[in-house]
């Protein structure tokens, strides 16, 4: 018996160490579809270089909010394989004055939702959330319009640090994050709307400063790579 609870209490420690680095860097060829059928690519969603493209709000009885862009990068980032030679020269920042402690948020959009080609697996951007235990939730729309929001972490560290979120497929096509769908026509399968921070009342004084760069994404573009090229595309 003392055996079968070693085993046990030994197999429940496993599980729960894979659910938190599952957790901490989602494995995109593990998301969705089978594996033999997917063609993953990293790809740039946004380098934060367009002086206007991001906007920052807040409501106007929390704080006052701006936005701008910084010369600058993370050390520890890695150009994106295929595009070394790209202009990656700048970061967004954000600068929050609270008026008052208390239960708030506020938002970075794009000017525009960007669209991602393909099923998106993952986003992933770098941070330096200045040690605050704020939380970043990432906004998107899917194939239909409908907004979703996706928890990527806490702002609670030092310095930069890459974030990333997996995107859950839809279990049955007609519920959840839809992506695709064979009655529609051909058309980007995800858009990212932004970003929402929900500040911790105790924290959320004074002011504070977050800085983002490099948003990606992880995309499958099986369907894409392997439509004939003389087939006709379902978007009249």
């Amino acid at each position: 018996m003392k055996k079968l609870l070693t085993t046990v209490l030994a197999l429940s420690v496993t599980g729960l160490m894979f659910a938190q680095e599952s957790l901490a860097s989602p494995d995109p060829t593990v998301i969705g579809n089978d594996s033999a059928r997917q063609a993953l690519k990293e790809v740039s969603v946004d380098r934060f270089e367009l002086e206007g493209s991001w906007n920052a709000a807040i409501s106007p009885d929390n704080g006052v909010i701006s936005s701008r862009l910084f010369s600058g990068s993370p050390a520890a980032k890695e150009p994106l394989k295929g595009e070394e030679e790209a202009v990656d020269t700048k970061v967004l920042g954000v600068k929050v004055e609270f008026f008052r402690r208390g239960v708030n948020s506020f938002f970075i959009r794009s000017a525009r939702p960007i669209p991602i080609e393909g099923v998106t697996k993952t986003l992933s951007l770098w941070v330096a959330g200045r040690n605050m235990d704020h939380s970043l939730y990432a906004l998107v729309q899917d194939y239909y319009g409908n907004n979703f929001e996706l928890y990527v972490g806490s702002l609670g560290f030092s310095g930069w640090k890459k974030m990333q979120v997996a995107v859950p497929p839809t279990p049955d096509g007609e519920h959840g994050i839809i992506q695709s769908s064979a009655y529609d026509g051909v058309r980007p399968g995800l858009r990212v709307v932004g970003f929402r921070v929900d500040c911790n009342p105790i924290l959320a004084r004074g002011t504070y400063y977050m800085y983002i760069d490099d948003l990606r994404a992880v995309t499958d573009l099986y369907d894409i790579e392997n439509r004939d090229e003389d087939d006709m595309r379902d978007d009249w």
